[in-house]
């Protein structure tokens, strides 16, 4: 073919895919496919920036302590001694507790609201926890204030530790305030994801599931707890994750209960602190470079274990899912 033909018809397919891309545009397959991409990668972006900007003013604190900074126990900033582990400790003991406490409550009241409660009840429930989910944290932290932490101090810890004494988690000195307090109320806090968010699961089972399990001679709490919980199994662990992701960034009601002593301890009636408390109490005091990039690694590091419990989370889900999904 000559050299002239070649040059013809490249041009003329180069006008074809010109022509179809011009389609495209006019039909907006091309414009949303291009704006919907740029909104994901805005999530990458954002994402890349924070670890960037946290990296940065972490630095000086990074070149300080090294590795150091996350297994060292001391916080003292009139020496510039730095230690995260102390708040790493509080944060994933506060969310255990919590965890704990809320997952067979918010769990069984799913149930109750998807299978085993009247329809009136159940819508008129579902609203009132849905609206619990609205109120500020604050608000929690002045109801763990004035109710709870007299309750833990007066009654619940004395009765702990008169009957589990024998354990470490329940000794010493019941002062109210402290990682058991800070537990209970993130637990409380988190209980509206829960629920929601399983009750959604739960109902969203075929119904199929429900009929052929009666139809077999069961009853219906053997229908709901032998075949629609394994069905909604990955919506309740997503629910279960998504409460400890809430937990683990509490700031301002765990703060005004937990006591903010960076030490620690196996009591679960000792004080303690977590990371989100300790740079919200300490930001503004940080006059010294060292202090504050500190504080900002401290975040740094909170935000690199939100990712990978989440992270384990989805593996964990899409692990169960596969294993719901396989033939015997």
């Amino acid at each position: 073919m000559p050299a002239y033909q070649t040059s013809l018809t490249q041009i003329a397919r180069r006008r074809t895919h010109a022509g179809k891309f011009l389609e495209r545009l006019r039909s907006g397959d091309e414009i949303a496919h291009m704006v919907t991409l740029a909104f994901a990668a805005s999530v990458l972006l954002i994402t890349f920036l924070l670890v960037v900007e946290l990296g940065r003013h972490s630095a000086a604190s990074w070149h300080e302590f090294g590795w150091r900074f996350l297994v060292t126990s001391v916080w003292d900033p009139v020496f510039g001694e730095f230690g995260a582990l102390p708040f790493i400790y509080g944060t994933v003991v506060t969310s255990a507790v919590a965890l704990i406490i809320a997952v067979p409550i918010g769990v069984g009241a799913a149930i109750f609201l998807a299978e085993l409660a009247p329809p009136l009840l159940s819508i008129s429930l579902t609203f009132v926890i849905e609206l619990l989910a609205a109120v500020p944290s604050v608000v929690y932290g002045l109801l763990g204030i004035f109710v709870l932490v007299p309750l833990l101090r007066s009654y619940v810890e004395p009765f702990l530790q008169s009957t589990l004494g024998f354990l470490p988690f329940f000794q010493g000195p019941a002062y109210g305030v402290g990682f058991l307090a800070a537990g209970v109320v993130l637990a409380i806090m988190v209980l509206p994801f829960i629920i929601s968010i399983s009750r959604e699961a739960l109902l969203a089972v075929p119904m199929e599931q429900r009929e052929g399990a009666l139809a077999l001679g069961s009853t219906r709490w053997e229908a709901t707890w032998d075949v629609v919980a394994p069905y909604a199994r990955t919506g309740i662990l997503g629910s279960i994750f998504l409460a400890l992701a809430r937990a683990l960034g509490e700031t301002m009601a765990v703060t005004m209960v937990i006591g903010n002593d960076p030490k620690i301890s196996s009591s679960l009636f000792a004080p303690g602190y977590t990371i989100a408390a300790v740079i919200a109490n300490e930001f503004t005091e940080a006059t010294d470079d060292l202090y504050l990039s500190a504080l900002v690694e401290l975040g740094l590091v909170l935000f690199l274990v939100t990712i990978i419990i989440n992270a384990l989370a989805r593996l964990m889900i899409l692990a169960t899912t596969r294993r719901g999904t396989e033939h015997p």
